[in-house]
């Protein structure tokens, strides 16, 4: 299994990716890479986050012996959040897509 790097940017492929994509942050951040360049060590670099089915998040939470409630601490959302999205009546998005993308490759120790 290959490991991952997790760092205020996001989970990256490896961490020699890790310290690439670093680099270019800083060269970004200094006003020598622009947004397009930037955008390309996005993709190269960070782990993919693709949105999951309501059918994916149940079966995510239930893999992981947690309960709604014990499943949402984790994330730091509502039972009631996680609840409407185990039934499609809302999609994860942002930090709590990332969170669940990190949890189904690695489990759930992985964002405690």
């Amino acid at each position: 299994m290959r490991k991952t790097r997790t760092t205020r940017h996001g989970t990256y492929r490896s961490p020699l990716l890790a310290s690439v994509y670093e680099t270019a942050k800083g060269l970004h951040d200094a006003g020598v890479m622009d947004k397009k360049t930037m955008r390309k060590f996005d993709v190269m670099c960070l782990t993919p986050v693709r949105p999951l089915t309501a059918k994916q998040i149940r079966t995510l939470r239930r893999r992981e012996k947690a309960s709604q409630a014990v499943f949402a601490r984790y994330l730091n959302v509502t039972t009631g959040l996680v609840s409407q999205w185990e039934r499609g009546k809302k999609h994860p998005r942002g930090a709590s897509l990332k969170l669940l993308t990190l949890v189904a490759k690695n489990g759930l120790k992985a964002v405690a």
